[in-house]
């Protein structure tokens, strides 16, 4: 199987843009010692879709995508960051 995801070029002044697939869903849970990640395929695509974007060059140290149940995770989800380092 292959799947192409087509990234937008990141623009210092636009910020990072994140592209969701119709129709995701995303919920994450934590345990004791365990971050669950339940999606769905346009969930986990979109998952792939913002990795991908934070990785491209013109984005700097630090920089980080902040996603909870009130702008993109499923109502009870537990809020996850994830951030580029070098």
């Amino acid at each position: 199987m292959k799947i192409e995801i087509e990234l937008e070029d990141y623009r210092k002044e636009m910020g990072i843009k994140l592209k969701w697939e119709s129709g995701y869903s995303i919920k994450v849970e934590r345990t004791d010692n365990e971050v669950l990640i339940l999606a769905n395929k346009a969930g986990l695509i979109s998952l792939a879709n913002h990795l991908l974007t934070l990785s491209q060059d013109g984005i700097t140290k630090g920089a980080h995508i902040h996603l909870d149940e009130y702008n993109s995770l499923e109502e009870d989800s537990v809020d996850i960051i994830i951030e580029k380092t070098l």
